[in-house]
């Protein structure tokens, strides 16, 4: 059995800029961070049959690829020529559809252990974009290259997009103090709402197309800041991080109205009163992780204030390592040693 993991993600910059629709005019650039949250994925070929079997949320068992309802899973096993006797399994830390970028995580963690299977070692480049390819190409998700990226690379990162989709990888490295005060200082709740991301990226790809260009500007605006962002961090300026958290934000709900909710907008005007420099709802938004960010003062009041909206901080630090293989107990001589 091979058993691998790769991190959820926190969009801290940039978000959007690296959908098609956007990077294809104008290019993108991005902020992301790896965290110490997992989907876990284990495969296995079983010995007396050469059934396919897929457990997640629900349990497939089939004869034949082309009857299994898995829209991740049946083109990455097409696509790499495996086409019976395979079993694979999955666990999540923290669900899917709360904007922390699950379904590409699993992907990329899948295909890890696929290729180790095939006794491929790819780049982590190679992986990434593989598995953009799948998501993107194959599967027809209306996602965009970020979260595939934070996965299978890990740690912090900033991203450039190029027109033609080639993306250029670039570590953050902060100061050990700027990593321990952010981990402590951002904070992540989730807002009990879980959300099908693909419904509103695709709402949000076709905010893209309005002849006024309201949504092409506000993603300019959001692109500018993420490259501010940047900056900030490098320089350990977390207060100015987070100011410019709430103007990232602000250009967000400008891009589609399908961002926010009401509830959440009253948990971000209550985090404010109570001194948040800012915040956004990760990802696509619509619900999932509310992530705020509370000038070390103002700390104790913001997490009194969400306590009062029954919300509890989830904690997390960033995770270095990105998609990993964990173990591979396979006998030597189907590992090729």
């Amino acid at each position: 059995m091979i058993l691998v993991r790769a991190p959820l993600r926190l969009p801290l910059g940039g978000g959007g800029t690296d959908l098609p629709a956007y990077y294809r005019d104008h290019g993108g650039t991005l902020i992301t961070a790896a965290i110490d949250k997992y989907v876990f994925v284990a495969i296995n070929r079983p010995s007396l049959d050469s059934l396919i079997r897929v457990k997640y949320s629900r349990s497939e068992e089939v004869a034949h690829l082309d009857d299994l309802q898995h829209d991740l899973v049946r083109p990455a096993l097409r696509h790499l020529g495996l086409h019976e006797r395979i079993e694979i399994a999955s666990l999540a830390d923290v669900g899917g559809g709360t904007g922390l970028g699950s379904s590409s995580s699993y992907l990329v963690a899948l295909l890890l252990g696929l290729e180790r299977l095939r006794g491929r070692v790819l780049t982590k480049q190679e992986l990434a974009e593989l598995a953009c390819h799948i998501e993107m190409d194959l599967a027809r998700h209306p996602v965009g290259k970020q979260d595939q990226y934070a996965a299978a690379f890990g740690g912090m990162i900033a991203m450039s997009i190029a027109r033609d989709g080639c993306v250029t990888v670039e570590p953050l490295t902060l100061a050990p103090a700027t990593v321990e005060a952010f981990e402590r200082r951002v904070l992540l709740y989730f807002t009990g709402v879980q959300r099908n991301a693909n419904d509103i990226l695709s709402m949000q790809a076709g905010e893209l197309k309005r002849p006024d260009g309201a949504a092409v500007d506000a993603m300019h605006q959001t692109r500018e800041i993420g490259e501010r962002i940047r900056a900030a961090l490098l320089a350990g300026d977390l207060d100015g991080f987070g100011a410019l958290l709430h103007e990232h934000w602000e250009a967000k709900k400008r891009r589609s109205p399908s961002v926010t909710l009401s509830d959440v907008d009253r948990h971000y005007e209550a985090a404010r009163s109570a001194g948040a420099a800012g915040g956004k709802l990760v990802g696509a938004g619509g619900g999932g992780f509310l992530m705020l960010y509370a000038p070390p003062d103002a700390l104790p009041r913001v997490q009194d204030a969400m306590r009062a909206r029954g919300l509890v901080p989830m904690p997390y630090h960033f995770d270095r390592d990105g998609a990993t293989v964990l173990s591979d107990t396979r006998p030597p001589e189907e590992r090729g040693a």
